[in-house]
């Protein structure tokens, strides 16, 4: 039996479009190279893997994040890192208790090169139920627009940013003054290319994505509403379940997500811990890269990337 057969992960789909758990792996372990090799090519075809029972510490963590590129620092604004860590990023239900849900969103577009990947991971601590996300696969989305709406947004881009609209910045908190102090925004084609299989994903999301470029302001919402109504179709979505030891590794450049919020009527908190993955800079269908308006690339400890680099997620 060759080394590719007696390593074959045992890989099974959760929805038509989106999302696939994998078994057979321990993530505990140093992986094989055929390990990896699957890894990569079932989150290129899936979009989102998930892991169950993966009970891994913070170092093996970056460990299995260094596997699939290079980790970022955990946060532009709000990293709150463990101690010894600052490439992973504590997300804790406490932080947002009271909030009804987050926006849709894709992670940290603000910049001109999004991360290419994201790596979540639960620890011991998280509720019996409730805390869900929910991914959806922006390759769909674009693939299922008509014909002629798929042209059209093909020559489109749009402007992202941090913070600014629908009230962001009401309420001075740390997280909106530091946006604010230091702002990210960049310009980003609304169809962005997929390097390793040619594939085009719809870009926007209504957690960053303020507004398309060079058309009018209604015209603007209306085209958003559309774009962002067909990417959160249910049809496209997977809906997961954290669970003590569980992973989630999404491609970030073909996905958006969604953590409900209902975790903020639970007396349970939800503790997550996040390494992001270094992206390369979008490209448009006419090859044309992304712009940076404001701030710089996001790389490794807040330091300027290799940003035209591709990253192997």
């Amino acid at each position: 039996m060759s080394t590719i057969e007696s390593t074959r992960l045992d890989i099974r789909p959760l929805s038509v479009f989106t999302g696939a758990e994998i078994h057979g792996v321990d993530l505990t372990q140093p992986l094989r190279d055929a390990e990896v090799e699957q890894i990569k090519a079932a989150l290129l075809r899936w979009k989102v893997v998930f892991f169950r029972d993966q009970h891994i510490d913070h170092a093996q963590h970056l460990a299995f994040a260094q596997l699939f590129g290079r980790p970022t620092s955990a946060h532009p604004y709000d990293a709150n890192p463990p101690e010894g860590y600052p490439q992973i990023r504590t997300i804790s239900s406490k932080s947002t208790t009271g909030r009804r849900g987050e926006r849709w969103h894709t992670d940290v577009t603000g910049v001109v090169n999004p991360p290419a990947g994201s790596i979540l991971r639960a620890g011991r601590q998280v509720p019996a139920y409730g805390g869900d996300t929910i991914f959806t696969n922006l390759v769909a989305a674009y693939e299922h627009l008509s014909p002629a709406v798929r042209a059209l947004a093909d020559g489109l881009w749009a402007r992202h940013q941090f913070g600014g609209y629908n009230g962001d910045f009401d309420n001075q908190t740390v997280y909106a003054q530091r946006v604010q102090a230091s702002p990210l925004v960049s310009d980003h084609p609304v169809v962005r290319v997929i390097p390793e299989t040619g594939e085009r994903a719809l870009f926007v999301n209504p957690g960053f994505t303020r507004r398309i470029k060079d058309v009018s302001e209604e015209e603007s919402r209306h085209l958003l509403n559309l774009f962002f109504e067909e990417i959160t179709r249910p049809e496209y979505t997977a809906r997961f379940r954290w669970q003590p030891g569980s992973i989630a590794f999404w491609d970030n450049r073909a996905t958006a997500h969604q953590g409900p919020g209902d975790f903020a009527y639970l007396d349970d908190e939800r503790v997550l811990y996040r390494i992001t993955l270094e992206g390369d800079v979008p490209v448009a269908v006419d090859g044309r890269h992304s712009t940076a308006v404001l701030g710089k690339p996001f790389g490794a400890l807040g330091v300027e990337s290799g940003a035209q680099t591709g990253v192997a997620a």
